[in-house]
C-alpha cells in the first residue's frame, strides 16, 4: 500500500528533506500508517532559515496595511477551507471532527486579530519633551523567527505564532510535530494562493535534530515554543543561551473547584468535557476535580461515574463521537502506567478507561489507540496522579475542608496554567480570582482559553520567558522598541553640551 510522504516547505516550494529519515504517521484511530514525514537536519534549517532571511527585508519594508491584506486574503482561504483543515486534524492526531473544527475556528480568530496589524503598531508621541525636541517609538520586526508548535493543535497553536509574526514584518519558519504534519503544509499552500512572497514562511518538519538546530542558529531572532514543561525549559535556556527572544509554554495541571453552592448539573457537564475532551490531551483539559466541603463529591459523583461510562467514543469522524483515540500507541502506554501508578499509590480507581477495547469503537478500528475515560477519587497531594501531567483522560477527584484549603492546594502545585472555581457566590468569585496563582483563570467557564486579543500563558512553570501567546503580548513579543528623538537645526543651542540632557 502506497502511503503519502509528507516533506518540508522552503521558499515557497515542497523541499525534500536531506537525512534520509523518515517517522511513519498513524492514523490513530485504525493504527494504520497513512504517511510518511521526514525528518530533517541541520542543513534543511539552514536551508529553510536562509529563505526566510532573504525573504525579510522586502516583507519587512512593506507598508503593515499591505502585510494585512496578505492575510484577509488568507483568512478568506481558511474559512472556505476549514473543513478540510478540521478532516485532516480528525485523520492524523485522532480528535473528533467538531473538536477539530473548533481547533480550526480559535485558530482563524487569531489571524482575524492580525489582520488589525496597523492599529496594533500604532505607537507614542510625545511633542516638545524639551525646547524645540519631540520623542516618539517605533516598534519593528526582529528578523527570522521560529514556531516550535505540539501534536495536539496541528492548527490552532501554529496560528498562535506565524499570523502574528508575519503580521508584524518578520519572515517564519514552523517547525510542526511530526505525529501530524500535514496541516502544516496546506496552511503554507493557502498562505502561497494568498500572495505571500516566498520565504517568508516555511516549514521545516522534524523531531529534536531540527529543534536543536533552530535554537543555535546564529540568524534566528525569537523561538516560540508550545509543549511539556521539561522540553520547555531545554527551550528556553538554550535558546536564550544563544541570545534569542524565547517564549516557552509548558505543561498543566488544571483543577476546577467545585464550590457547596454550585450547580451540580453544570459542574458535572463542565467535568466530562473538559477532562475528557480530545482525550484529555490539551494543555488546558481539567485533570482534578476539587471538592469543597462536605456531601460536595456526594452530590457530583455518581452522576459523573455515570456520565464518564457512557462517553461515545468512536472514530472522530462520526458525528456523535464525543472522545476520539488517543494519539499513538506510545502515548496510551504512557497514561496507562499513570492509571497502574494511581491504583498502587492507593487512590479509589470508579471507572477505568482500560477496559474499553477498540472494537467498540466501530469498524476497521481494532488496531486503533484506544483507550476509555479514567476516573479517580480519594487522590492525595503525594500522588504521581497529581503532581505530574498525565496527558490523557484521566480525572482526579479531591476533597477539602474549605474555600482556603483548595488555595492552598493549587497554588502549591508547580504549574499555574489554567483553574476554573464553580460558585453562585460573587465574593468567592472576586476572591478566588485575585488569590489564586495561576494564570489564565474561568468562574463558571471550565476551560478558561483567552480569545484572540486576549493573551495566552500560565504562571510558574507552565510558561517560561516574560511574554503570553498572541494578543498584544504576542504583537510585543514579535517586535522591539525603538525610541527616537529629534530636533532641528533652528531649535539647536550653539556650543557642545557635556551636562546630562534634561528637560528644559
Amino acid at each position: 500500500m502506497m502511503t503519502a510522504l509528507i516533506s518540508n516547505w522552503i521558499a515557497g516550494h515542497h523541499a525534500a528533506a536531506s537525512s534520509g529519515r523518515q517517522q511513519p504517521v498513524f492514523n490513530p484511530a485504525s493504527g494504520v500508517v497513512a504517511g510518511q514525514v521526514q525528518l530533517s537536519s541541520a542543513t534543511d534549517v539552514d536551508a529553510a532559515v536562509a529563505a526566510a532571511r532573504t525573504a525579510f527585508p522586502a516583507w519587512s519594508a512593506l507598508p503593515p496595511l499591505r502585510r494585512a491584506r496578505i492575510l484577509f486574503r488568507f483568512l478568506e482561504l481558511l474559512n472556505a477551507h476549514r473543513d478540510d483543515l478540521a478532516h485532516m486534524i480528525t485523520a492524523e492526531h485522532g480528535k473528533v471532527f467538531t473538536d477539530a473544527q473548533g481547533e480550526v475556528t480559535r485558530g482563524i480568530e487569531i489571524v482575524e486579530f492580525a489582520c488589525g496589524i496597523p492599529q496594533l503598531l500604532k505607537t507614542d508621541f510625545s511633542e516638545q519633551v524639551s525646547t524645540g525636541i519631540d520623542n516618539w517609538t517605533l516598534r519593528q520586526p526582529l528578523g527570522v523567527v521560529a514556531g516550535i508548535t505540539p501534536f495536539n493543535f496541528p492548527v490552532m497553536v501554529p496560528m498562535w505564532m506565524f499570523p502574528v509574526a508575519l503580521a508584524t514584518g518578520n519572515t517564519f519558519v514552523l517547525k510542526p510535530s511530526p505525529i501530524d504534519p500535514s496541516p502544516s503544509l496546506f496552511m503554507a499552500e493557502l498562505l502561497r494562493q494568498a500572495g505571500l512572497p516566498d520565504g517568508v514562511f516555511n516549514v521545516v518538519q522534524g523531531d529534536k535534530e531540527a529543534v536543536d538546530a533552530l535554537l543555535v542558529h546564529p540568524d534566528v531572532q525569537a523561538v516560540s515554543f508550545v509543549g511539556s514543561t521539561p522540553i520547555a525549559n531545554h527551550i528556553y535556556e538554550t535558546g536564550a543561551r544563544h541570545g534569542k527572544r524565547v517564549q516557552a509554554l509548558g505543561g498543566a495541571k488544571n483543577h476546577l473547584v467545585v464550590m457547596p453552592d454550585a450547580d451540580m448539573d453544570q459542574v458535572v457537564d463542565a467535568l466530562i468535557g473538559a477532562a475528557y475532551g480530545s482525550a484529555g490531551e490539551r494543555c488546558m483539559a481539567i485533570s482534578v476535580a476539587v471538592f469543597v466541603g462536605e456531601g460536595t463529591a456526594e452530590q457530583v459523583l455518581p452522576r459523573l461515574i455515570e456520565r464518564t461510562r457512557a462517553l461515545r467514543i468512536c472514530d472522530g469522524r462520526n458525528l456523535e463521537a464525543e472522545m476520539g483515540p488517543i494519539v499513538t500507541q506510545a502515548a496510551r502506554e504512557r497514561i496507562t502506567g499513570y492509571i497502574e501508578q494511581g491504583i498502587a499509590e492507593g487512590a479509589q480507581l470508579l471507572v477505568d478507561g482500560r477496559t474499553f477495547e477498540g472494537a467498540s469503537a466501530g469498524p476497521g478500528c481494532e488496531a486503533g489507540f484506544w483507550l476509555g475515560g479514567t476516573l479517580f477519587d480519594h487522590v492525595t497531594p503525594q500522588m504521581r496522579i497529581y503532581r505530574e501531567e498525565i496527558f490523557g483522560p484521566v480525572l482526579a477527584c479531591m476533597r477539602v475542608a474549605d474555600f482556603g484549603e483548595a488555595l492552598q492546594l493549587i497554588n502549591a502545585h508547580e504549574f499555574g496554567n489554567g483553574v476554573s472555581c464553580y460558585t453562585r457566590d460573587g465574593h468567592i468569585a472576586r476572591e478566588f480570582s485575585r488569590r489564586i496563582q495561576v494564570g489564565m483563570v474561568g468562574i463558571n467557564v471550565p476551560i478558561p482559553v483567552p480569545m484572540a486579543w486576549q493573551g495566552f500563558g500560565g504562571w510558574k512553570r507552565s510558561l517560561f520567558g516574560d511574554m503570553h501567546a498572541y494578543g498584544e503580548e504576542g504583537v510585543r513579543f514579535y517586535t522591539r522598541q525603538k525610541s527616537v528623538m529629534q530636533r532641528w537645526p533652528q531649535a539647536t543651542a550653539k556650543g557642545a553640551e557635556f551636562a546630562m540632557p534634561t528637560s528644559q
